[in-house]
C-alpha cells in the first residue's frame, strides 16, 4: 500500500481506509449491490493494497468470531476452510 513506515500517520490512515473499503465491498455484495462493490474494488490503488485490505478484514473477522464463539482462531479458520470448499 505504502512504501513508508506503517507508523507514519498518512500510511496508517490509507491502510485503515483500504480495510474499510474492503468491508464496504463485502457489505455491498451482501445487499446485492454489484455495481457498488465493483466501484469500491476499482478504488484500490493497486493489487497489493487490495490484497492487504482483504487480508486484514479476514484476520479481524476470524478473531471476532473466535472471541464470540470461545473457539480458537485455528478452529475457526479450519471450519471456514471447510465451508469455502462447500460454497464453491
Amino acid at each position: 500500500m505504502d512504501h513508508g513506515s506503517p507508523n507514519e500517520p498518512e500510511a496508517r490512515e490509507r491502510f485503515v481506509e483500504a480495510a474499510q473499503r474492503a468491508a464496504g465491498v463485502i457489505a455491498a455484495r451482501d445487499r446485492g449491490d454489484r455495481a457498488g462493490a465493483a466501484q469500491l474494488l476499482g478504488e484500490f490503488a493497486n493489487d497489493t493494497e487490495r490484497m492487504l485490505a482483504f487480508y486484514v478484514i479476514a484476520e479481524l473477522s476470524l478473531k471476532m468470531l473466535a472471541s464470540t464463539s470461545g473457539e480458537t482462531i485455528a478452529d475457526v479458520a479450519s471450519e471456514l476452510a471447510l465451508n469455502v470448499d462447500v460454497a464453491r
